[in-house]
Formats: structure tokens, C-alpha cells, sequence
């Protein structure tokens, strides 16, 4: 059996930060309802418009991290990280 010995492990904020980070939102009902006109006005899902909000408002007070991933851009992440999109064809 391997070992089970935790001083062995990284501390947790040692770890590198795999994917996005998932946290439960607990938001008044009203407010979710505009965030959610907003966001398909904006043609994104009400996580990218929260996330949006955010960087901006990260942004505009200075406390972007600069390690911060760019915003992804539109449509489903691909199924495999690695895979990305390749221009179309030229006609």
C-alpha cells in the first residue's frame, strides 16, 4: 500500500490550479433575473457574464492577478484542453 502520509502532500495553496474553479452563488432572485437578461443580451451564459463583471471590476481596482488566464472566447470549451480550434479553410 502507499504511503498515507500527508506532509508528503503540497498544501492545498501550493497546488496548481487545475480548470476553472467552481463556487456556489447565492444571489437575490431580482438581481439573478437582470444578470441573466444582461448576459443573453450580451449573447453569453450568466457564468461568463458574473465572470465578465468581476474581471472588470477586478480590473478597474487594480487587483487583477497577473497570472489570470484570459477570458475564454465564445462557444463550448473543446472536450480535450489541449485540442484547439483550427482557422477555417480558405476558399
Amino acid at each position: 500500500m502507499g504511503s498515507t502520509d500527508s506532509s508528503e502532500r503540497p498544501a492545498a495553496d501550493d497546488r496548481p490550479e487545475r480548470g476553472r474553479k467552481a463556487v456556489p452563488l447565492r444571489i437575490d432572485p431580482e438581481v439573478y433575473r437582470a444578470l441573466a437578461k444582461w448576459a443573453a443580451d450580451d449573447l453569453r451564459s450568466v457564468n461568463a457574464q458574473i465572470e465578465v463583471l468581476l474581471r472588470r471590476a477586478l480590473d478597474d481596482a487594480g487587483r487583477m492577478p497577473r497570472k489570470a488566464q484570459p477570458m475564454r472566447g465564445p462557444g463550448r470549451p473543446p472536450a480535450n484542453p489541449d485540442q484547439r480550434s483550427s482557422p477555417l479553410p480558405e476558399e
